[in-house]
């Protein structure tokens, strides 16, 4: 028998410790790597609750600027010069007030109506602005919540209660922050 003949087989693959050795190395890379995402995920709706507070913060000045009040402090409800079919609805110190305030036209008084202008004359009754391009509050990020507790303290340093999540807002001194008792989230 010829020995040069006699081929040895070659072995192919990996071995059950290349195998753990790699499984091992990629459990700690997941381990590394999945906490970032998630820390980057809540930055992400810091972000956007920030991004949120400043808009709604910016449109309550501009509506104070142009009516000398905060909205929701007066009544939403329109006079007769109103045609549209969408009116203003809410007395002052609501949560409707402000809301068609900060959605509808508005005149001086703070009279809420669906359209500027309401006769053929062609100047706006209604001149100011919608100050929100949507007709209701986003979402709070934090709590996934678009609820809103209108209050009329005048407390400077209200707090969120979290009573509700969403958003809370005072009619006398224009503060607008997210109702959530997580410091770490109030954003003044």
């Amino acid at each position: 028998m010829n020995t040069h003949y006699i081929k040895r087989q070659v072995q192919k693959g990996f071995t059950l410790v290349e195998l753990l050795i790699v499984v091992i190395i990629l459990a700690i890379l997941a381990a590394i790597v999945v906490p970032q995402f998630a820390s980057s995920t809540d930055d992400a709706k810091l972000a956007s609750l920030d991004s949120t507070l400043s808009n709604v913060r910016s449109a309550v000045d501009l509506y104070r600027q142009q009516h000398d009040s905060y909205p929701g402090q007066k009544t939403a409800v329109p006079d007769a010069t109103c045609t549209s079919t969408v009116k203003g609805t809410g007395l002052a110190d609501s949560n409707a007030a402000f809301l068609s305030q900060m959605a509808m036209y508005t005149n001086a008084a703070g009279e809420a109506c669906g359209i500027a202008d309401n006769d053929a004359d062609g100047t706006a009754e209604y001149p100011y602005g919608p100050y929100l391009k949507k007709s209701s509050l986003p979402n709070n990020p934090i709590t996934e919540v678009a609820t809103l507790e209108v209050i009329s303290t005048g407390d400077l340093s209200m707090v969120g209660t979290g009573a509700a999540g969403g958003w809370k807002y005072d009619t006398k001194t224009g503060k607008f922050i997210a109702n959530d008792t997580n410091n770490g989230y109030d954003l003044r």
